[in-house]
């Protein structure tokens, strides 16, 4: 707008190019979640069906070529000692937590999708309590794998409250000629 100067925390976003790219990210963001939420699902169920050490068996054949080559391969020895863990870990809690971020993740990908208003806030709220427990993780394992998926929900949480606002924006102005008319 022309000689609009904004108000403190107002942000101005052209109709244009920036706001497309913004959009564009957004869904690109909540695609990702939504294919990493559908492998947390498929995980859970696997922790849930499969026994350890049949797993740890599959691990140890998938990455057994790869650590040939190069014993010190960070993802091949990452996979190794996870399945490891899971032989003498709690399989049931961690498949019930899998399975249980991948199911809230996909409902609130899906509302988002489909522009449902309460899902915006819904899913801030749920995206930074994850982030609060994947930050208090990395404390304790340093894993860089937590820190970027963090980093990512950060990212995501600010993308959701800018198409927030947009949205609301976007019903309020469809609504304001209907409430014209009366």
């Amino acid at each position: 707008m022309r000689g609009h100067h904004p108000r403190e925390g107002e942000v101005l976003v052209h109709k244009g190019g920036f706001s497309k790219i913004l959009k564009s990210t957004f869904r690109a963001g909540i695609t990702l979640k939504a294919i990493h939420s559908v492998l947390e699902i498929i995980g859970g169920v696997s922790l849930w069906v499969i026994p350890p050490s049949a797993m740890n068996s599959i691990v140890e054949v998938v990455v057994e070529h790869e650590l040939s080559r190069d014993p010190h391969d960070f993802i091949a020895i990452h996979l190794l000692r996870t399945s490891e863990m899971f032989l003498s870990g709690n399989r049931l809690f961690a498949s019930i937590y899998l399975l249980s971020h991948g199911v809230v993740k996909v409902v609130l990908v899906v509302a988002l999708w489909m522009n449902v208003l309460w899902a915006y806030p819904l899913t801030i709220a749920v995206f930074a309590a994850f982030s609060s427990y994947q930050m208090y993780r990395y404390s304790h394992t340093h894993s860089i794998a937590m820190l970027l998926l963090t980093i990512f929900d950060v990212v995501l949480i600010l993308l959701t409250w800018m198409e927030w606002r947009e949205q609301k924006a976007q019903k309020r102005s469809d609504l304001a000629p209907a409430l014209l008319v009366r």
